[in-house]
């Protein structure tokens, strides 16, 4: 074995197990990404060997980015007195809520972040969403059971947000059924405009105490 052989295969270990999981929005995405990264798949990919495991993890490693560079700009409406939860758990299946907000009238807001190319632009047709040429409206049904789900669980009314990365809008917002696509560049703008009729008459802190007792971080619950 040479050399060179030899420092390949020691940089693929040594970024496995240095790439960790950390608490927080996109850890259960880094997780997966993590998982399918094995010694082998890092290896190929330091060496440009494309693998299906591979190309798996980038993708949740993109979600995962989108996710974090979400969380970024939520940290205004913190300071604002919203409640912010990120990567939590359904009780039950493998699903997950990327972020879980609560405004300051107790207005229940699911978040869910896509960083697609900006080679597209993203638009709706025949009330279903295309990024170019592709019709993407599936990648919505994740965010549907989970608004289903958590609205159930809470018993309250949740509204369901993307935020959209990277890829530009034909609009400064578009929606499909009850779900609102907007730019992340807009997304506090549009979630503070939404918030201003609560649709309920429970208190935040009720509202937040019931998400953290039955949505719990992701990660706990695995």
């Amino acid at each position: 074995m040479t050399l060179l052989v030899v420092l390949v295969v020691a940089a693929a270990v040594a970024w496995y197990l240095q790439d960790q999981q950390r608490p927080g929005a996109g850890s259960s995405a880094t997780a997966e990404a993590r998982r399918l990264r094995t010694p082998l798949v890092r290896l190929a990919d330091l060496v440009g060997i494309e693998t299906a495991a591979g190309n798996r993890a980038r993708r949740f490693a993109e979600g995962a980015a989108g996710e974090k560079a979400t969380a970024v700009l939520l940290r205004s409406l913190t300071r604002q007195g919203w409640i912010v939860l990120h990567d939590l758990a359904l009780p039950y299946g493998k699903a997950n809520v990327d972020h879980l907000l609560i405004s300051p009238t107790g207005k229940v807001f699911i978040l869910d972040s896509k960083r697609w190319s900006g080679r597209f632009f993203v638009f709706v047709r025949n009330g279903r969403l295309w990024h170019g040429k592709v019709d993407v409206d599936d990648r919505l049904d994740g965010l549907r059971y989970e608004t289903r789900t958590v609205a159930n669980v809470l018993g309250i009314p949740v509204t369901p947000f993307v935020v959209m990365h990277q890829a530009p809008m034909n609009g400064d917002s578009l929606s499909v059924g009850d779900i609102r696509i907007v730019p992340a560049a807009l997304a506090v703008a549009r979630l503070r405009a939404a918030s201003r009729h609560p649709g309920h008459s429970e208190k935040q802190a009720l509202v937040a105490a019931r998400a953290k007792r039955l949505l719990p971080s992701y990660g706990s619950n695995r």
